[in-house]
């Protein structure tokens, strides 16, 4: 009779888990008096909120009439200008001390490879002085 082979067990892997799925764990593990009070941006600045959305609705007002108007002159704004500004929103901007060190190392890095082109500027010249001009 022939032997009948257990079938192998699938080997089952885990996905990794991200960044954030890391933090919400440890966050979900620990307790409320480790965690420091989160206090949003948004609610900071309510006071301003209110006065800006105040304003908002009186230009609403104002240039609402002039909606029907404006949709044919849309052709003058291409959608690619339009969408730019909405990925320039999206974009996280790097603060001053960020801003600085990438300027630094960008000069550093202009200065190192100029100085690298300059010296194998050199190199090239004195050898074709000497092998093409014999001088």
């Amino acid at each position: 009779m022939a032997k009948v082979r257990p079938k192998p067990k699938k080997i089952r892997i885990r996905k990794a888990l991200s960044v954030r799925e890391q933090a919400e764990l440890a966050r979900s593990k620990a307790p409320a008096s480790q965690m420091p009070p989160k206090v949003s941006k948004v609610r900071k600045k309510i006071p301003r909120l209110g006065v800006i959305r105040k304003i908002g609705e009186v230009f609403a007002l104002i240039f609402r009439p002039l909606g029907p108007l404006v949709r044919p002159l849309r052709w003058l704004m291409p959608i690619y200008f339009v969408n730019s500004w909405r990925e320039l929103r999206h974009v996280s901007w790097p603060n001053r001390r960020e801003t600085w060190r990438l300027t630094v190392a960008v000069f550093i890095f202009a200065i190192v490879f100029g100085a690298l082109v300059a010296g194998v500027d050199w190199i090239l010249d004195q050898i074709f002085k000497k092998v093409i001009l014999k001088q």
